[in-house]
């Protein structure tokens, strides 16, 4: 039987890997392309062995309890291990990604919403609420990706190539 380098790794294995590679990009370790690269090869890893060999030249990372530096978190952060973070930063991430995906349809619909009703207004009748023809159907198809996003670990994924992303840009 072979041993852990042909072991088959886990999604949590790759997002321990991406993890680490972004903090050696955050430290100066990784250039921005070799970051990108690595994280492609680390999300298309199949065994430790492939996940292993893409932190081999990088030094390990010391626990907070052994380190001689005390991590100052940012102002309103909370902090969480490195291995599991803290439930304030999950819920967090996933807040930003439920405002991504359904902020732009609540100001669509705010809008027709408003344009139907100053026509109502306007007519001096209540008219036909054709706006359920614009919610109806974008907000079926976005209530499915909410669902189908958060069983995937999308808000996750968001927060990643979020910080990817050069600091200018958003």
């Amino acid at each position: 039987m072979g041993g852990r380098d042909e072991m088959r790794a886990a999604d949590a294995d790759r997002e321990t890997v991406a993890e680490r590679l972004r903090v050696a990009l955050n430290e100066g370790r990784l250039d921005l392309h070799e970051y990108d690269e690595r994280l492609q090869r680390a999300f298309a890893a199949r065994t430790y062995g492939e996940l292993d060999a893409l932190l081999t030249d990088l030094p390990p990372v010391t626990p907070k309890q052994r380190s001689a530096l005390e991590a100052v978190p940012a102002a309103g952060v909370p902090v969480g291990s490195p291995d599991e973070p803290a439930a304030g930063v999950v819920r967090t991430v996933t807040a930003r990604w439920l405002a991504d995906v359904w902020l732009p349809y609540l100001r669509v619909i705010a809008v027709v919403v408003t344009v139907w009703a100053a026509t109502s207004l306007l007519s001096g009748e209540l008219l036909y609420f054709w706006p359920i023809w614009v919610a109806g159907p974008w907000g079926a198809v976005l209530a499915v990706r909410t669902v189908a996003g958060l069983t995937r670990g999308e808000p996750r994924r968001a927060a990643i190539e979020r910080e990817r992303r050069p600091h200018g840009r958003s």
